[in-house]
């Protein structure tokens, strides 16, 4: 996610990057483990199969895992870090996780034969941040409970929401690349990579600020105010890329780039013909959308509040993703009006006797397989098997299938069955063909 509704942050600023020789040799460690998966050439087997099936060509189903509870993942101390200057450990944390999942948990992963060195870019946000009341079930888990005190509520309020400043240190990224490739020279190389996807979501951020329940109530009685509320918003986010855009601050996601709620964004159809090398726009990259919190209202309310504005960041983009954990079943005439959509999700609140029929070959179907199974007291692999089974039953062939398993809260600290799930979706993906 670009932005944090929770929290502010300021920009962090490179002084230095001395680190120690141990730290350098851990690095390297990694970056060598790394490059020995990274010359596989399964990945480029892999890359193929995301462009067939994101360009509408599919072979079969692909499979990928997301959004893993990392806190209840480390096996052997897979996951220890061993740097200390917190850069480095940034730098680790992501080198260890890459590593660990594709030994452990690979699906239809690939890994780069790059590593990314990102642009020290900062957002100034939308001004307004969530006041909150959270409860925890697990101390190491990110993943919290949230009661939302509202701050949004009249018209005045609606100023509370800012034009967000972006902003390239330009000395902190060159002291970046410049130490991981010298670190990394010989082993892999070291490539800049501005901000590529970007998660838009509005309501996801709207809620945070007027509360749920409220925001559901002002919807009939103060749609004037919900109106105004998300146009400023959408407001906000587009002078930002307008912002990323001028400054040449965008990269390319038709790559092991998630997309949206979805899967990787390979195809052939971005960047598109109207694409510069050395100055990437909108219009080369994917798009996305979604509007979890309307999961209960009906179609024509959200084409009101939520949808028909989506559409003035949609159009900006190549290709487009929408949804997330909102069940769009109804919904899927709405979709048809955005011109540029690809892929659709299919969280586990869809009936797929009615959302697979209405998708057809038109989309690619984001399955999202529910999570939940992880949190059973006892793991049962063919449950996981017969899930995954009845989604390419209902479709048989006739749609265009990613299985994305995503959300997890907990695997109740047995990472085994995360692994078991990756074998079993590989299995049934490669015995179907769509």
């Amino acid at each position: 996610m670009l932005h944090d509704p929770g929290s502010h942050s300021e920009p962090q600023s490179l002084k230095d990057l001395h680190l120690s020789g141990s730290e350098k040799e851990t690095l390297k460690r990694l970056g060598e483990q790394l490059a020995a998966i990274a010359a596989l050439p399964i990945h480029a087997e892999k890359a193929e199969l995301w462009r067939r099936l994101n360009d509408l060509k599919s072979v079969r189903p692909m499979v990928w895992i997301n959004e893993i509870p990392w806190n209840e993942m480390n096996v052997e101390d897979e996951l220890t870090l061993k740097t200390v200057h917190p850069w480095a450990r940034e730098l680790e944390t992501r080198m260890r996780r890459t590593i660990y999942q594709w030994k452990h948990m690979p699906a239809d992963m690939v890994v780069s034969p790059f590593l990314e060195c990102p642009l020290s870019i900062h957002s100034t946000d939308f001004g307004i941040h969530e006041d909150v009341d959270v409860q925890k079930t697990d101390a190491s888990n990110e993943i919290v409970s949230r009661h939302f005190h509202v701050q949004i509520s009249s018209p005045e309020d609606i100023d509370k929401i800012k034009m967000p400043l972006v902003t390239h240190d330009q000395a902190s990224t060159d002291l970046a690349f410049g130490t991981m490739k010298e670190l990394f020279q010989g082993i892999l190389p070291v490539k800049k990579v501005g901000q590529t996807h970007i998660w838009f979501t509005p309501w996801d951020y709207l809620v945070r600020w007027t509360g749920v329940q409220e925001a559901m109530m002002l919807l009939v009685d103060d749609p004037d105010l919900v109106n105004a509320c998300v146009e400023r918003l959408v407001d906000a986010w587009m002078v930002e890329l307008d912002q990323f855009e001028a400054q040449n601050l965008l990269s390319l996601d038709n790559d092991n780039t998630r997309i949206g709620s979805g899967g990787y964004g390979y195809t052939s159809e971005l960047p598109g013909k109207n694409f510069n090398p050395d100055h990437v726009k909108a219009h080369n990259m994917w798009g996305c959308s979604n509007a979890q919190v309307f999961s209960e209202v009906s179609p024509d309310m959200t084409w009101e509040f939520a949808m028909r504005h989506d559409l003035r960041w949609l159009s900006r983009f190549g290709l487009t993703y929408y949804g997330c954990c909102e069940p769009v079943q109804n919904k899927v005439h709405l979709l048809r009006k955005i011109p540029n959509l690809r892929k659709v999700t299919v969280s586990p609140w869809n009936d797929y006797r009615r959302i697979l029929p209405e998708l057809g070959r038109d989309y690619v179907a984001s399955i999202k397989p529910n999570p939940a199974i992880f949190a059973n007291d006892v793991w049962n692999p063919e449950e996981a098997r017969t899930n995954l089974e009845k989604a390419l039953d209902v479709s048989n062939g006739s749609n265009h299938i990613e299985f994305i398993m995503k959300d997890i809260s907990t695997v109740r600290y047995r990472p085994q069955q995360l692994w078991d799930w990756s074998k079993i979706a590989l299995e049934v993906s490669e015995k179907a063909s769509c």
